[in-house]
């Protein structure tokens, strides 16, 4: 079995603590035609090189019925700046247009097979798997960036148009796992494509 979620597979199920003090589930986003998950930190380059990228593309897809979930499951004993206070303390100073969710037990991070900081999960209306990647290809320095990976496909699920490229390797930081060397990776994770 491959470490990352599969195309067309369902998002696993999460109970998670909001950096407004409030859990959240699949179940809280329910309203949304398409869900965006995404792994990210407080520390990393390339999720703080992007985020001004990703916050123009929450807000453009906002009004197409697009919901953004970010969730942080590196661990706090390798950069104490992914710790819960620092993203609440982050969430307040930058007011992002998501929901921050912190899994300290990295129990989603491996459900969903997470790789990098950022690493983007697209489900549609019906909840399957249509994208899983980057968001752009030089997430570090947009300035540089060429391609939008997560404005296309967006901009091709809420059309009704098929996907063209429903894979790319996300571009970042690997996940902080507990107890483990920074850049240690699972010995099942691969790159996507």
């Amino acid at each position: 079995m491959a470490f990352t979620l599969s195309l067309g597979s369902k998002p696993p199920d999460f109970k998670l603590l909001s950096t407004d003090g409030k859990t959240c589930s699949l179940a809280s986003f329910a309203g949304a035609k398409v869900l965006v998950v995404f792994f990210t930190c407080n520390h990393c380059p390339y999720v703080i090189g992007s985020d001004e990228v990703t916050r123009a593309t929450a807000e453009k897809f906002a009004e197409r019925g697009v919901s953004f979930v970010a969730i942080n499951s590196n661990s706090k004993k390798t950069y104490i700046e992914d710790d819960y206070a620092h993203m609440v303390i982050r969430m307040a100073e930058q007011r992002f247009p998501w929901k921050y969710l912190y899994d300290e037990s990295q129990e989603v991070a491996l459900a969903y097979g997470a790789l990098r900081t950022p690493h983007f999960f697209i489900f549609d209306q019906e909840r399957r798997l249509v994208y899983s990647g980057r968001g752009v290809d030089n997430p570090r320095d947009t300035s540089k960036m060429t391609v939008n990976d997560l404005e296309r496909v967006l901009d091709e699920v809420t059309s009704g148009r098929p996907v063209t490229v429903p894979l790319t390797n996300p571009i970042g930081c690997n996940v902080k796992w507990a107890g483990k060397d920074k850049h240690w990776m699972p010995a099942d994770a691969c790159d996507l494509v």
